[in-house]
């Protein structure tokens, strides 16, 4: 009995140390060229077939993953709890943490720490009169779009058909500037609603890419002003844009001219809130002004976005939202509600 209680402890700290080896080693990858060049050139390698695997599935393979890796902790950490059974579950979950970290880090971790699209990018200091004057031009441009889009009987803009702007998405992947993207284009149409959706909603969280199986998933009870952008986003995601605002700007760019005008009205409208957040710290007033300005139809569709969220508010989305600015900050992003990246971003390349 000792010797297999020896043998468990054994096997525990093997693993305990394993772990933490890696923790060392992904975090010496993180800051050496050679070691980060190597992991885009696998992404691109290896994502065609990555996404092949369950983009035929009609469902979130990943949500349905998640689930029952919850049940199996679940039914651990209770294990766990008892006595008699600890050292044998502790080890089983020393393994499994192990394999969950090594296959994100290989598949995904290391992507946050590519060289920022903003070094490929004009440099200079960005004056608050060229963010205004931008932020008049996606006024107007948003006001022009709007006019040309479908609406549902309350008068607030309504996408017209989803399965035509993931086809736009996947298609705009292929024309994206060359000097600021080096990834290649696969027209393999993984989106998935996530099953949890109605979850989702209290969160705050528009859409994530699954690491493990490469869905972008997306909640699908998002306002339509939400979710052509949202496709968008997480399409970069696909394409191996880890960082989120280099997403948001890659998801812009395949938005921005799009033929399909669901998703242009959308992406216009995405850069016009996001430039409004970016001078509300600046100056409330001309924010103040350019709302003033909306069209009766933008208005209409922003008062849908504000009971959406007003609907929504709660613990999770406190809960969620601190999470997330921790996840964000812990690999070299910007907090989840600093929109200043893009702003940097859209700017110098207009």
């Amino acid at each position: 009995m000792d010797t297999h209680k020896n043998h468990l402890s054994t096997r525990k700290r093997f693993w305990a140390g394993i772990l933490l080896a890696q923790f060392l080693l992904f975090y010496l990858f993180s800051k050496v060229d050679f070691f980060i060049n190597l992991f885009e050139r696998f992404f691109e390698f290896q994502k065609v077939f990555h996404q092949k695997i369950v983009a035929g599935f009609p469902f979130s393979v990943g949500d349905i993953c998640y689930v029952f890796l919850g049940i199996v902790l679940i039914y651990f950490f209770i294990k766990i709890v008892k006595k008699k059974s600890r050292n044998s579950f502790l080890l089983k979950l020393l393994m499994i943490l192990n394999l969950l970290y090594f296959v994100y880090q290989i598949f995904w971790g290391m992507l946050y720490f590519q060289k920022p699209i903003i070094e490929k990018l004009p440099k200079g200091k960005i004056s608050l009169q060229e963010t205004k004057s931008l932020t008049l031009k996606y006024l107007d441009l948003c006001k022009q779009t709007r006019t040309l889009v479908k609406e549902d009987r309350n008068g607030v803009f309504k996408v017209d058909d989803l399965a035509k702007i993931e086809t736009e998405v996947l298609k705009n992947q292929h024309h994206l500037p060359q000097f600021l993207n080096n990834k290649k284009a696969i027209e393999i149409n993984s989106f998935k609603p996530s099953l949890f959706k109605g979850v989702m909603s209290y969160t705050g969280i528009f859409g994530y890419y699954n690491p493990f199986t490469a869905e972008a998933q997306y909640n699908a009870e998002l306002p339509s002003t939400y979710l052509p952008f949202t496709l968008a986003h997480e399409s970069s995601h696909q394409l191996g844009y880890a960082r989120e605002q280099e997403a948001n700007f890659m998801g812009y760019l395949i938005g921005r001219n799009s033929e399909n005008l669901d998703l242009k009205y959308s992406t216009e409208y995405f850069v016009l809130k996001s430039l409004l957040r970016y001078l509300a710290e600046h100056d409330q007033e001309f924010v103040k002004t350019v709302l003033e300005n909306y069209s009766e139809g933008m208005k209409r569709d922003r008062i849908a976005e504000k009971l959406f969220v007003k609907k929504h508010e709660g613990f999770l989305d406190v809960f969620f939202g601190f999470t997330n600015d921790l996840f964000l900050k812990s690999n070299q992003q910007e907090g989840s509600i600093t929109y200043s990246y893009f702003i940097d971003l859209l700017i110098r390349y207009h």
